[in-house]
């Protein structure tokens, strides 16, 4: 049974920074590209950014120069640092592994 679990969501001030995590249990992580997608209140889920299991990355244009996706294959967790956050990054993000996505943590940034 494959586990997704993001945390370290939370309320920041616009400018700010927060760090996701997504711990991966149950799949062969090493390999897998992950992914962090965001669903703002009343809209649908969009992709954020990915990391592929030898490390290549690319992001949404809305995430490029401000976010940063990473990964430890010794840890089995995906991260997402955001920085200079805005508050039109106010969502619920979620991770994926491409089949399986986890329950996602709530971001909000206030103006």
């Amino acid at each position: 049974q494959v586990q997704l679990v993001e945390s370290g969501g939370g309320l920041v001030q616009a400018g700010g920074s927060l760090r996701l995590s997504c711990a991966a249990s149950g799949s062969t992580f090493v390999t897998n590209t992950m992914s962090w997608y965001l669903q703002p209140p009343g809209k649908q889920r969009e992709w954020v950014a990915y990391i592929t299991g030898g490390g290549h990355t690319n992001y949404a244009g809305s995430a490029k120069g401000r976010f940063t996706i990473s990964r430890d294959n010794a840890k089995n967790i995906v991260y997402l640092q955001m920085n200079s956050l805005k508050p039109e990054d106010t969502a619920v993000y979620y991770c994926h592994d491409g089949r399986y996505w986890g329950q996602g943590t709530q971001v909000t940034v206030s103006s």
